[in-house]
């Protein structure tokens, strides 16, 4: 099964609004969110943001149960703190929806990697369940940090938001929106348990590689980084 078959095919599927009970779907397309976030919270600003342009498609980043582990997996994209900055990232905003029979993720698994090679690398900060801020279930994140908020020196990174949310719901996937846009390095995606690759994903996607390569996607993934810059 070629990359672009199974995109669409999961895209047909999650349109039908059925329920479904197999193995999770990798994304749709054709549709756009239901909510983008807007705003900044007080004492913070937009530090980064390619949170606009919604392409239509969108692609799983999802942490499932345990009977369905093998096929957690997650998606990162890159952003630049410029020479001369700190960056402390007090929130996380994402453009996502939920298709199947809906669901909804009250938190999600958020982490910061070092550039390597335009791949994430090291890990600098993680932050588990973390609460979404998606009251509505709209499929959109606002993400607050807390405690965890990294300080991030000037470099490039990866940020990864991870939503955690039970297949078996039943059938609830999440999925994160790409946007028209790309800027800098390939959006990335990862399944470190290998079990997409029995549905026609290449196998070396166990590891980072572009989403275009592990889903057919050429999008970045939607989000914006919002905090304070010293």
């Amino acid at each position: 099964m070629t990359k672009t078959v199974l995109l669409a095919g999961a895209a047909m599927f999650a349109l039908t609004g059925a329920s479904y009970a197999g193995a999770p779907k990798a994304g749709v397309s054709g549709h756009f969110a239901k909510h983008v976030v807007f705003g900044v919270p007080a004492g913070s600003k937009t530090l980064y943001d390619q949170n606009n342009n919604d392409s239509g498609v969108a692609n799983t980043s999802q942490n499932f149960e345990s009977s369905f582990d093998q096929y957690d997996n997650m998606g990162a994209d890159d952003f630049v703190v410029p020479k001369g900055h700190t960056w402390t990232v007090k929130e996380v905003d994402v453009t996502g929806q939920y298709r199947y029979s809906g669901g909804s993720a009250l938190t999600a698994n958020v982490a910061f990697y070092k550039n390597k090679k335009g791949l994430p690398g090291a890990v600098v900060a993680s932050c588990d369940n973390a609460k979404t801020g998606d009251k509505n279930a709209t499929g959109s994140f606002k993400i607050k940090l807390a405690k965890c908020a990294p300080a991030l020196k000037a470099g490039k990174y990866f940020v990864s938001v991870q939503a955690n949310l039970d297949f078996s719901n039943p059938a609830a996937q999440w999925y994160w929106d790409t946007n028209t846009t790309p800027a800098g390095a390939a959006a990335a995606w990862q399944d470190p348990n290998g079990g997409w690759a029995a549905l026609g994903v290449p196998a070396d996607c166990n590891t980072w590689q572009t989403l275009a390569h592990c889903l057919g996607s050429t999008g970045d993934w939607m989000f914006a980084l919002k905090g304070t810059d010293s």
